[in-house]
């Protein structure tokens, strides 16, 4: 489930970053998809959005235990990210939210 849950997550970031490069030029944000956590024994997957602008990151986990949901937290680049991460339904993180969470974290 957690594999196609990340192809879904990847699509629905990649939607939100296109309209996020068109709609506002000081935001372009950076994406990366880390499955390094497996290689400890740790059955999830992590995406970080950073703008390097503001050193702003959002951290998004998907753990194979909970696949319908999904753990995120806002923080910065440069700072180790909390221990507690809130959650939310996975089916309602659409194109839509990942855009409006980078539109209203990365803004100045």
């Amino acid at each position: 489930m957690t594999e196609k849950n990340l192809k879904i997550l990847c699509d629905s970031i990649t939607e939100a970053h296109t309209r996020i490069q068109k709609d506002f030029s000081d935001i372009n944000p950076v994406v990366g998809v880390n499955q390094k956590m497996r290689d400890i024994g740790v059955p999830a997957d992590a995406m970080t959005i950073d703008c390097l602008k503001t050193g702003k990151r959002i951290i998004i986990i998907l753990h194979d235990q909970q696949p319908d949901i999904v753990n995120y937290q806002f923080c910065f680049k440069d700072k180790d990210p909390s221990d507690e991460f809130k959650q939310f339904p996975f089916e309602k993180v659409t194109s839509q939210l990942l855009y409006d969470w980078i539109k209203d974290y990365f803004s100045d």
